[in-house]
């Protein structure tokens, strides 16, 4: 039977250890000595299934916001050099908020 990382993960100890001990792999010996966190990464290892979940972007075109984040950029970096604190907070503020923008694209696969 395959399994999927996020359906490990919702598995409770216990029965990661019965699964575990259907695996004749080096990376679960002493299965039964393991926390959850530590079996889980073993089990994924045994089974060669990816560690951590892919996020996909849903919204928005990343290229777009990053261009815009490296011209916020290079203003604030003028801001500086000019000494314009009022205008070196707006332009902080601005990327705060494209950086947000862009992680929020990014969500996980249902």
């Amino acid at each position: 039977m395959a399994h999927t990382f996020e359906e490990l993960k919702k598995k409770t100890v216990a029965e990661l250890r019965e699964i575990a001990a259907g695996v004749d792999h080096e990376a679960v010996k002493g299965y039964s000595q393991l926390n959850k966190e530590h079996l889980l990464a073993a089990m994924c290892k045994a089974l060669g299934i990816d560690m951590h979940a892919h996020k996909k972007v849903v919204a928005g075109n990343k290229a777009d916001i990053k261009g815009k984040i490296k011209l916020l950029k290079s203003k604030r970096n003028e801001a500086v050099a000019k000494k314009d604190y009022k205008g070196l907070k707006h332009l902080r503020r601005r990327i705060h908020f494209m950086k947000r923008e862009l992680h929020k694209a990014a969500v996980m696969p249902a």
